[in-house]
Parts: structure tokens; sequence; C-alpha cells
């Protein structure tokens, strides 16, 4: 079990904090994102009472720890080491409720971003101003310019300017809350320009107008290409992984129930009625490429596959260079252990 103390934690698994106050939808977002429980389902979760700790490793970039706090929680209490906690912490996610009155909560936040800053200046702040399915186009827009105001200017009259605070309309209702999980955890991954690189080469040898890598199981996507995100097409992806996995599992399994309906053969290609081709390729067993391209782009699909096939080469390198670094980061962590004293202050002798 990793804990706080414990430096080979955050080194590997980066630490994704979820706070605000109570009943701000915290808890909601974690399981439709993570545990792909419905909307609509999550009425029924009961107000989260202590903290609670997950381990979130889908893929080999998605790869972190989720710390969802109590609303109700006084972390600033003497009898609770917060400077532990925002010490390995990579992400801080204030949950602030657009339907509420959010004055408390950007008190809150001003506090915990002020406090969380002195004892780890690296920490990335993300503020989901949540909740926004229940409001008009207009008032979404106003809610966060007069909330990103606000607390810029709580940070300014702090004299904390170089506080940056990045800020997402988010509902669980609709594909936000994934474009901005996944634009926190991009934040996490060190080998984020190389990923975006490699896109923008496959993409511009290969006629395709956008590209994404996708973490199947939580629909965040790790990488996309240097072009501009729409959020329609985002959310078409996100609906292609649904509908491929959803297919699998009944038609892509053997005979005799064994094996597993997403692995080096899975593939779909989806055309839509504006000329726009939907092109989806297994990267590892839990990342997908999915690829936007015109029909006329399309007709050269040799040419597509075989680039994608360096493409995937080019990523599994990556990927091994990452495992290296993870062993020996791991081996240095053991040996530190191995060297410090025991409790009665003689040296610990190696096995």
């Amino acid at each position: 079990v990793l804990d706080f103390n414990d430096p080979f934690s955050t080194e590997v698994k980066p630490r994704i904090l979820l706070m605000g106050l109570r009943r701000s939808g915290k808890s909601s977002i974690q399981k439709v994102v993570f545990h792909k429980m419905s909307p609509n389902e999550t009425l029924f979760l009961e107000s989260t009472n202590k903290i609670c700790r997950e381990d979130v490793s889908n893929s080999s970039f998605v790869n972190f720890q989720i710390w969802d706090f109590p609303g109700q929680i006084d972390f600033f209490d003497p009898t609770f080491d917060y400077e532990m906690i925002f010490r390995g912490t990579g992400a801080l996610i204030f949950v602030i409720d657009s339907q509420d009155d959010y004055m408390e909560a950007l008190a809150r936040l001003h506090l915990t971003v002020t406090r969380a800053y002195k004892v780890n200046p690296d920490i990335n702040f993300e503020i989901f101003i949540h909740k926004v399915d229940g409001l008009s186009d207009d008032h979404k827009i106003e809610t966060q310019r007069d909330i990103h105001q606000r607390a810029n200017d709580d940070l300014a009259d702090a004299g904390l300017e170089k506080i940056h605070l990045s800020f997402y309309l988010t509902s669980i209702y609709d594909h936000s809350i994934f474009e901005a999980f996944s634009k926190v955890v991009q934040k996490l991954i060190p080998q984020l320009p190389t990923l975006e690189n490699l896109l923008n080469i496959f993409i511009s040898n290969s006629g395709i107008e956008k590209a994404f890598l996708f973490d199947v199981v939580s629909k965040i996507y790790i990488a996309t290409d240097s072009t501009p995100v729409d959020m329609q097409t985002y959310e078409l992806c996100c609906d292609m992984i649904d509908v491929v996995i959803d297919i699998s599992c009944i038609y892509g399994l053997k005979d005799d129930g064994t094996g597993a309906p997403y692995d080096k053969e899975s593939m779909a290609i989806i055309k839509l009625n504006n000329t726009t081709v939907l092109y989806l390729k297994e990267v590892t067993k839990f990342l997908a490429l999915v690829c936007f391209v015109r029909e006329e782009s399309f007709e050269r699909k040799g040419l597509i596959d075989y680039n994608f096939h360096c493409f995937r080469k080019a990523i599994q390198e990556v990927f091994e260079v990452r495992m290296k670094v993870v062993r020996s980061r791991k081996h240095q962590s053991h040996l530190q252990k191995s060297k410090r004293p025991t409790p009665n202050g003689t040296p610990r002798m190696p096995l």
C-alpha cells in the first residue's frame, strides 16, 4: 500500500485531490468518470463522510490516485497534517456548485489554494464550475466570468497573482466532465509533448483531420494533435468507443466465453452522412486511437494503416522507457527503505 510518506508513490502515481463543499458533486463526478455509473444513479449516492482513496491504473499513462475529501472535513485543523497531503499532490480539483450560492465555496477555495501553494508550488489548481446543465448558455458564461473574477481578485489581494487557476464548466449529464478530466490528467503525463508530436506526425502523413489517443475504460483522452478540440467531435469519439466496447462484449468473445472483448484485432469504421469517416484502432489493451478522416482520404487506407503501425511501435517504445524509469525509481525507493534504521536504532540488514 502506497502512503502519504512514500516518495515513490507520488513520483509514479501522481495524486489528484477532489475538494469542495458538501453536495457539490465530487463523488458523483468520480463515479460517472471512473465507474461508468449512470448520471441518474448518482442521485441516490450517500454523502461522503470519510476520505476515500482510489487507485486509477487503467493504462500505461492513466495512472494516478484520486482522494475524495468530504466537504465537512476541516483539514486545516491542527490535528490534521495537511502539509503531508499537499506535498505529494499533482492536481487539486475544487468543485463549485454553480446552482448554489458560491460565496462560501470561494472563501474555502481561497483558503485551500493559498495553504496548498505554500506547501507545494507545483500543484495544478483546477476549478470545476459544476452542475451547469441547469443553467442557460448566457448564465453559464456569466457565472464562469464572475467566479473567475472573484477567485483571482482574492488571490491578487493576498499578493498571490502568480498562482494560476484553470476553470472548466462541467456536468455529469454530458461529456464536459470527461473533457475537463482529460485536461487535468494530461498535465500529469510527462510524456504528453512526445505523444502530441507523434500524433501530429501521424495525421500530417496520413491525410487525417483530427486524432485522439483515448483511454477506453474512462473515455479520458490522454493526448490529441495540435489542432483545436471541438466538443461535438469529442462526443462522437466517446460514443464510438461505447459502441465498439458494447458490441465487442457481445460478439468479440470466443465461443466458450473466454478471451478479451478489446484486443489487438479491435478496429471499427463508422461512416457519417457528412462525408467524414470515424476510424478506431487498438494501440494497447487499454488505449485506442480514434481518427476523423475525409472519405477521399480514407481511400488510401493502406497508407493510414502503415503509418498507424509506425505510430503504435513508437508508442510502445515510449511505454518501455516509462517502465524502465518506474523500475529504477522502485529500486531506489526500496534501497532507501532498506537503509533506514530499525526502531531500536540498528541498521536494516538486506535479506
